[in-house]
Order: structure tokens, then sequence, then C-alpha cells
């Protein structure tokens, strides 16, 4: 059996693993996927705890995801959210969908009955039958916020503000100087993730956002090093096509570290694991670990004259098809993962 650990962000990372099961429904049906997902994202509210990471690859994989925007459920209505509002509460550029929202309050109740962010999960999968065993990347909160380089509304410039405000409200165009991942120096690896990275025959670093999401998952303590340490093979997928982000503003992200929006910066940003350095951290709280994480990165046809810097760079490299246009064509993706795993 071949066991598959995938370290994932949300829309990006939750479609690439739904057409990795494909792919291994057609070659490897005894195969198994564990899921380390960035908490990040995650926040307080409305009196509810927010894991939109989490719920996009949960929704994603369980069938219940809007496929038309890649996060939240289906044929949504607002109107929870607006009498939330209508008391002058709540944030008007974050609403949350009625049928989302339950998710969000059985997810709370638990929290505050006692049990841990992993066991909440495992409780929300026992409906979405995901087909992966999910895991937090930790249990503790550990929260991404920008520090803003200049005033804006209400806050001075200086101030922190929680990442999905500037992501979601600012829409990621406020200058901001640094990531601040608060909780991050206390936090610890949730229970099952080491050993799904340590146990693994292969790890995936899936077209996620390399700094806010595969990222903060690698600042963890002692993720970072386990992956350094494991003997799977370590296989990422390039989120940049052409220098542009497939999905969301992740060149923003990239500009703020100091790394080139391109699939070659970004490949060495990670590292090789045959080397000594990682590139391009500065500005990212807890993320100056030593020591690249990649064995092998695979770019977009279009990336081709990427292939030999990377290479040089000690990190097996090739160049495919990366545009996940449907289901079948992240299937195709996986299976080229398969494929260059096998030659390293």
């Amino acid at each position: 059996m071949t066991k598959i650990t995938v370290l994932a962000g949300g829309v990006g990372g939750a479609r690439f693993t739904r057409g990795l099961l494909q792919e291994l429904a057609n070659t490897d049906a005894g195969s198994s996927v564990t899921v380390i997902v960035n908490t990040g994202d995650d926040m307080w509210l409305d009196g509810l705890r927010i894991c939109p990471d989490l719920d996009t690859v949960m929704y994603t994989l369980g069938g219940g995801i809007n496929e038309e925007q890649g996060w939240g459920r289906p044929d949504e209505s607002r109107r929870t959210s607006t009498e939330i509002a209508a008391y002058g509460r709540g944030w008007p550029w974050f609403t949350l969908g009625d049928l989302d929202l339950a998710t969000h309050i059985v997810r709370t109740d638990l929290l505050r009955s006692g049990s841990t962010l992993s066991e909440a999960t495992e409780f929300l999968c026992r409906r979405w039958q995901p087909g992966v065993t999910l895991l937090p990347m930790s249990d503790q909160p550990v929260e991404t916020h920008v520090r803003l380089a200049a005033a804006v509304d209400e806050h001075a410039a200086g101030d922190l503000i929680h990442f999905e405000e500037w992501w979601v409200r600012y829409r990621a165009h406020v200058e901001v100087t640094e990531f601040v991942q608060i909780g991050l120096e206390t936090s610890t690896a949730a229970p099952g993730v080491l050993e799904a990275i340590r146990d693994a025959d292969l790890v995936i670093l899936p077209p996620s956002n390399p700094v806010v999401s595969v990222g903060t998952i690698l600042a963890v303590p002692g993720i970072r090093e386990a992956l350094r340490a494991t003997r799977a093979r370590v296989v990422g997928v390039s989120p940049i096509i052409g220098g542009s982000a497939v999905r969301g503003m992740a060149d923003h992200c990239l500009n703020v570290i100091g790394v080139e929006t391109s699939a070659a910066a970004v490949g060495l940003h990670y590292g090789s694991r045959g080397s000594g350095g990682v590139s391009g951290t500065g500005g990212v709280s807890g993320t100056g670990g030593v020591g690249g994480v990649l064995d092998a990165w695979l770019v977009d046809e279009t990336d081709a004259a990427a292939v030999a810097e990377l290479e040089a760079g000690g990190i097996r490299s090739a160049a495919v098809p990366l545009w996940m246009r449907d289901v079948s064509s992240t299937a195709a993706i996986a299976r080229e993962v398969l494929a260059i795993s096998a030659l390293v």
C-alpha cells in the first residue's frame, strides 16, 4: 500500500487532492492519503471558529463545495449574515452562508466542550467522508496576520490585521511589510502530522500558496525537520504558471518576502533537500528554518526554461501541463507527480 501525504492550503490543495484520488482509484486503489491542512487562516468571527482551508478541503473532497467559486457551499443563502450586519456586528466583507454556518457552529460547540481541533475535524468528516485522513497542521491556534505599511481606514501604519482582512477586504492591494503568525512559536504539530510525514512513501506540496499556506505549515515547529528527514520522496507542483499565480494573489505574498513570482524562484525558495539553505524567508515570522524540502518540482510546459535552473539547484524537474481545468486534467497532473517521484 502506498502512503501519500499532502500539505495543502485551500482551493488549490483541495482540487489537486481530488484529482490525485481519481488517479489513485485507477492505478493504486490500495493507497492511503493524509492531507495536512494550513490553519493559519483560522479566526474567530461572530463567536464562531472559522477554519477556511480545512472546510474547503473537506467540502471539495466530500462533494459539498461550490464549484464555481471554489469555497463555501452551493445553493447558499445569506439571511443570517444579513441579520448579524443589521446589529452592526460581523465583517460585511466576509459573510458566512447559512449552510456553511452549521459547520462553524458544530465545530465551535465541540471546541468549547473540550475537543481539540483534530477531534472536531474528525467528527465533521464523519458526515462528509472525504476519502482521506484530514489533519489540521496544529491543534493550537496559529493565526497569520500582516503588518500594515501605511494607515488604511480605521487601521494605523504598523498595525497588525488578520490575513483574511488583507486578503478578502483589501484584495492584497494594501502594502504590508511582513507576515506574523501569532501563536506559532508555542504551537506543536497536531497528533498524526509528524508520523504522516515520517511514514509516507511520497509527500506532495500541491499548487497552494507557498507563503501563507504551505509556508505556514512548514513553519510549525518540527514539520520542516520531519520533511527533511523523511524517507519519502518530496515532490512539489508549481502554483506559478508563466510568471502569474494560478489562483488568488500569491504574487503579492511572494513580493512581501522578496521572492520573484516565477516557477523557478518558488521551487528554489522551497529548496532542495540536498542543499543547506532556503531563500527569501525574510519577513515571515518563524519560517527561517534551515534546509530545503524538495526532491522534485513540476513546472508548467510554458516554464520549460526553468528546468535547467532548478536542476542546477539540486531539484529534479520536469515541464508538464499544470492547468487544473477539471478533475481529469488534475488527475493527469497527479500522474506526473507519481511519475517523477519514481525518478528521485
